[in-house]
């Protein structure tokens, strides 16, 4: 992909890159998800939370970024330094796993969206007709990727404006029709939605919340590249602002427009929808064509950042070492060839689940926690250890507390995820723990330690269960 002699990336393009790897999908589809979650008060408090957790682990992205320099492989790095090789392993592998099925989200997403204007031949994303389209497109940026298509300025260019752009449109065009009355009376739930407490209210929104922040990460997975090492937090955390009051406005704005039962009841993306209802059809067509080149975009950058995953790992010999093979235009082929063989399986997968759409992001959302938790945990490591802050003792304790903050914070989401989301999680792990144990025997060095020996047991354990909850029809996608 790029080499060490390309150039660096400065401290505008690493904040892009947070922009750009948290702005995708995930915005486009948060007011129908928080309308049949909750109303402006839960929906309030579920940003308050998030947002306390998502910014302390920002903080602990940019602490460790300064305090370990050395450390610049990406997420799944700090994971290895503080748990030890197995569980850095099942770091970068959950990290990579959570990028496949966000980049299935994304195909489904553009299946929805056709969908809106084609219904009986793309249905929700997840007809026939949808998968083979999907398929198509998969290969075809798969292809061209590999002749170096990643270069092209002039194409992230393209897509970050299509990001942004209809998102403030639909911004601008909420507030001026902003009814203080229907938003009042969405306030503690709208009427016609089920009765349930706050604490489910804000329980059922979590998950998404967790969706629309990944990529907080993206400026450390190309930390290596940084022309200032200080950069990387830096970035993290002007991207995480910007991008979190984005999510806010999209999030609150509708209930001022109609009702929660409305809201809760549009097709994906249910931007379009609200937007469509506000200002008539045009507002669909803008926001549906926002989307889809917003999505693409999306895709190729994560594609990239896949790519990136299993190629650190094999170049510090976590994965095997047939992925950090390149190509001649330096673009790491093989982890290429897996990552899309794995996106194309999980796409054909999708039309056996009953909503394809919100499985994937929750999928998606409960594979990225083990790697952010594992991060979160070497944060309270590396405080009490004192280790990097030999100059600056006085940060300890404040890092010391944003790092449990964000761990507590992670085991919430696991806790509110559910015990489905974290067996069928388990299901993935056990085979792609043979990659760890390929890359061990390459390496002729111990497989265990007898730590990792119970870690793996446990894995086992869990992925059976999850096996035979789907086999049995007790867990269903």
């Amino acid at each position: 992909m790029t080499s060490d002699s390309t150039q660096k990336f400065s401290l505008f393009a690493l904040t892009a890159m947070v922009v750009g790897s948290m702005v995708g999908a995930g915005i486009f589809n948060l007011p129908g998800r928080f309308g049949a979650a909750t109303g402006p008060f839960g929906a309030m408090i579920a940003w308050a939370i998030a947002g306390t957790g998502m910014f302390m682990l920002a903080r602990v992205f940019q602490a460790l970024a300064e305090k370990k320099p050395d450390i610049d492989s990406g997420v799944f790095a700090y994971a290895k330094a503080g748990f030890g090789n197995y569980m850095g392993f099942l770091s970068a592998f959950g990290y990579w796993l959570g990028s496949c099925l966000g980049n299935v989200f994304y195909w489904v997403l553009i299946g929805s969206t056709l969908g809106r204007f084609f219904p009986a031949v793309f249905g929700d994303g997840s007809s026939a007709t949808a998968i083979i389209v999907s398929l198509i497109g998969i290969w075809a940026f798969h292809f061209m990727i590999l002749r170096g298509v990643e270069q092209a300025a002039f194409i992230n260019t393209i897509v970050t404006i299509a990001k942004i752009v209809p998102i403030l449109v639909f911004i601008l065009m909420l507030i001026f029709s902003f009814h203080y009355g229907q938003f009042a009376e969405n306030f503690f739930g709208g009427a016609g939605m089920p009765e349930k407490s706050l604490v489910a209210q804000v329980r059922d929104t979590m998950l998404i919340t967790v969706f629309v922040f990944l990529g907080i990460e993206g400026a450390s997975v190309y930390s290596r590249f940084a022309k200032e090492r200080a950069d990387v937090g830096t970035a993290t955390i002007l991207g995480f602002v910007g991008v979190t009051g984005l999510m806010v406005a999209v999030t609150l704005l509708p209930y001022a427009a109609m009702p929660q039962s409305a809201i809760a009841a549009m097709q994906q993306p249910s931007m379009a929808s609200v937007l469509e209802a506000v200002v008539g059809h045009w507002g669909a067509v803008f926001i549906s064509i926002g989307v889809l080149v917003s999505v693409l975009g999306a895709y190729l950058a994560w594609s990239l950042i896949c790519a990136e995953v299993l190629f650190a790992a094999a170049k510090s010999e976590d994965m095997p070492r047939l992925f950090a093979a390149q190509n001649g235009n330096r673009v790491p082929a093989n982890a290429l060839w897996l990552t899309n063989i794995v996106v194309s399986l999980f796409v054909i997968s999708t039309y056996w689940s009953r909503d394809a759409f919100n499985f994937m992001l929750d999928m998606t959302s409960v594979t990225a926690l083990l790697p952010y938790l594992l991060v979160a945990g070497y944060g309270v490591l590396l405080a009490r250890s004192g280790e990097g802050y030999e100059e600056t003792a006085n940060e300890r304790g404040r890092d010391q507390i944003f790092s449990w903050i964000a761990v507590i914070y992670t085991i919430i989401m696991f806790i509110a995820a559910g015990l489905k989301y974290v067996l069928l999680v388990a299901v993935l792990f056990v085979p792609g723990t043979i990659l760890y144990v390929w890359a061990r025997r390459e390496q002729k060095v111990q497989m265990f330690t007898s730590v990792e020996l119970i870690v793996l047991a446990v894995t086992v354990i869990a992925g059976m269960i999850g096996a035979y909850g789907l086999l049995s029809g007790t867990i269903t996608p």
